[in-house]
């Protein structure tokens, strides 16, 4: 499957990874990662706009740290190759 088609907003993937891994609601999961529950509502909904330390704040708990990656499966892996 190529990048492209795996693309899903942060905030959906954050809420569906909370509730159905965690099992947690918004205001526990707020008081666990340091931010208001505002904010995570905000990220959930995809509104706002948060900096990437937050967002990396957000999906620590779940092993989860947002990144970028080339669009195009040619420049990852020239990205990856060790004879660069």
């Amino acid at each position: 499957m190529e990048p492209e088609q795996l693309m899903v907003a942060h905030g959906q993937l954050l809420r569906a990874l909370r509730r159905e891994v965690l099992g947690l609601s918004q205001t526990r999961y707020s008081e666990l990662v340091g931010i208001s529950r505002r904010t995570l509502s905000d990220l959930e909904g995809d509104k706002g706009n948060v900096t990437l330390e937050v967002k990396n704040r957000v999906f620590r708990p779940l092993g989860l740290e947002v990144s970028l990656l080339p669009r195009k499966r040619s420049l990852l892996e020239q990205a990856l190759s060790p004879n660069q």
